[in-house]
């Protein structure tokens, strides 16, 4: 049987208690706040090595080594040094790398690395992610921020979000300050009128305190914040406590 809603909320005190009355927008993270990021990995990575079977046999082979995955994710990371914040660039050189040294046809790396992000957007959203994005979007102007490489629009959610911003447009990742600085200007507000919301209390927390943002944690699984003096503004064991919270707004 479902758990009744209210039996399921927690908020966690905040020595800095959020303000209602400031937030203007509201940005999101996406990986592991609106659905769980591993099993989509792990799907596309199932179909990256299914079309490498029937077009690239040997990079199939080498690919299906766990230790030869990661080498080459070092690999690409060394080949691409400017590009540590970017999910794609790296994916795809770490694939055309392993065509070269499978022997394969590296010109298909770009044809591979479209089969792993397509699936790459074919995601399982939270129970409470939808209601939330509905609740949430009639009420502010919402911004998806995401280090990674999913993408709203092929997604199917982009009606829910009047920006999107990633870490490959923005130029660094998250925790640094001015990807979240990008969010709040792609609407054209400060960033003290934003609250960001995201399960990553290093990426998401840290980066939008000090980015002058309030800051909601969801912490679905109670884990401890390990960041002082760095303190969210909220802590919520789902987006559905987070709504109830922000209703009387």
């Amino acid at each position: 049987m479902r758990e009744p809603l209210l039996n399921r909320v927690l908020f966690c005190p905040s020595p800095v208690p959020l303000d209602l009355s400031r937030i203007r927008v509201v940005s999101l993270d996406l990986d592991d706040t609106l659905w769980p990021v591993w099993p989509t990995i792990a799907r596309a990575e199932t179909a990256l090595q299914d079309w490498l079977r029937l077009h690239a046999p040997a990079t199939h082979a080498l690919c299906a080594q766990p230790e030869a995955r990661l080498a080459l994710r070092a690999q690409a990371a060394r080949s691409l040094p400017g590009s540590v914040h970017d999910m794609s660039a790296l994916r795809q050189e770490a694939i055309r790398l392993a065509l070269l040294q499978a022997g394969d046809d590296a010109h298909l790396a770009s044809a591979a690395f479209e089969v792993f992000l397509a699936e790459r957007q074919r995601v399982d959203l939270f129970e409470d992610a939808l209601p939330a994005l509905e609740f949430l979007s009639r009420r502010y102007p919402l911004v998806a921020l995401s280090n990674g490489n999913a993408d709203v629009s092929r997604i199917g959610l982009q009606h829910f979000f009047a920006a999107s911003v990633s870490a490959r447009d923005a130029g660094c990742a998250k925790p640094d300050a001015r990807i979240f600085q990008r969010a709040a200007d792609r609407v054209g507000v400060p960033a003290s009128q934003v609250l960001h919301i995201g399960d990553d209390a290093h990426h998401d927390g840290v980066g939008a305190l000090a980015a002058g943002m309030q800051m909601a944690w969801l912490n679905r699984s109670a884990k401890p914040w390990d960041h002082a003096p760095w303190e969210p503004h909220l802590t919520v064991a789902g987006l559905d406590a987070l709504c109830i919270h922000l209703a009387d707004a």
